[in-house]
């Protein structure tokens, strides 16, 4: 009984602590959105690129327009979607209203009076990397704001479309459309918006991934006692040797395993050379490693 409750105690923990870092990350978000993207009437992706259309064609407020739709898009598709989705869209779209709301009204005054960037190509990177960073921040929790999010939970749960193909389209149809929208150097104004897309894609991936990116070693040599013991002295890494049967020569053959960060494998690979020139060595990466000398769990 107990041990159940300590179990419910952490996982409260837990949860409060994902809110609050999605809650920074949709603040980042926000300062990037309503600090350098709107200010220089660019157009991004996604639902808040739709708001971005409705506000330059018609004035309404991004903030109104991402929770009116998100509320539809959630009583329409309530029954397909799993519990777990519902309550991180709905507190994630929520805070995303909440804080874009605050930005048009505060950041988005200043910055156009007083803009810190006066070039809009390095505007749109420098918003691009803290929009980018700021959903990083939110997806890392596995946290959601709405709008395209639910849309392509629903296509891939019926189809076989992989839902980042999904949101590259709307990303892009998106962006295109503003040509039609906006009045004064519409053209240049949807190129930058189509050069902010990648910039954001980038920075979410470097901060859900980037720190945590490793390698995989697999070393198969006679020399294998020797290569694993400098593995460990020289390199400081921990390595697995596991049995393996070459299938060509029937013969027994034993594997090293080594995880390491991606700037070691040059590193790795000199070392077997200088041991054994015939080794046979693969190097993959791995999108993440938790544990002793690695990224700690959270």
């Amino acid at each position: 009984m107990n041990k159940k409750n300590n179990t419910i105690e952490y996982l409260k923990s837990f949860y409060i602590k994902d809110y609050l870092y999605m809650a920074f990350g949709i603040a980042v978000y926000t300062v990037g959105l309503t600090g350098f993207i709107i200010p220089n009437q660019i157009v991004t992706g996604g639902l808040a690129g739709a708001a971005l259309l409705l506000k330059y064609a018609t004035g309404i407020e991004v903030a109104k327009t991402i929770m009116v739709v998100n509320l539809l898009l959630l009583v329409l598709a309530f029954r397909f979607l799993g519990k777990t989705f519902v309550i991180n869209t709905i507190i994630g779209a929520g805070m995303l209203s909440f804080f874009v709301n605050i930005g048009e009204t505060y950041l988005t005054p200043y910055f156009t009076a007083n803009p810190l960037i006066h070039d809009p190509f390095i505007a749109i990177v420098l918003g691009g990397i803290l929009m980018g960073s700021g959903l990083g921040m939110v997806y890392s929790v596995n946290g959601s704001t709405g709008g395209v999010d639910i849309i392509g939970f629903l296509v891939t749960k019926y189809f076989k479309i992989r839902i980042s193909r999904i949101l590259l389209y709307v990303d892009v149809m998106v962006v295109v459309s503003s040509i039609f929208v906006l009045s004064n150097y519409a053209t240049e104004k949807m190129v930058l918006g189509l050069i902010l897309l990648p910039i954001m894609y980038q920075a979410v991936d470097m901060v859900m991934n980037g720190a945590k990116r490793a390698i995989q070693v697999t070393i198969l040599s006679k020399k294998y006692e020797e290569i694993a013991t400098h593995i460990n002295t020289e390199l400081k890494r921990g390595c697995t040797v596991v049995d393996g049967t070459g299938w060509y020569t029937k013969n027994p053959q034993k594997v090293i395993i080594v995880f390491a960060r991606r700037g070691e494998g040059t590193t790795i690979f000199r070392l077997v050379n200088s041991i054994d020139p015939e080794a046979f060595v693969t190097r993959t990466n791995v999108e993440a490693v938790y544990g002793k000398g690695f990224e700690k769990f959270s």
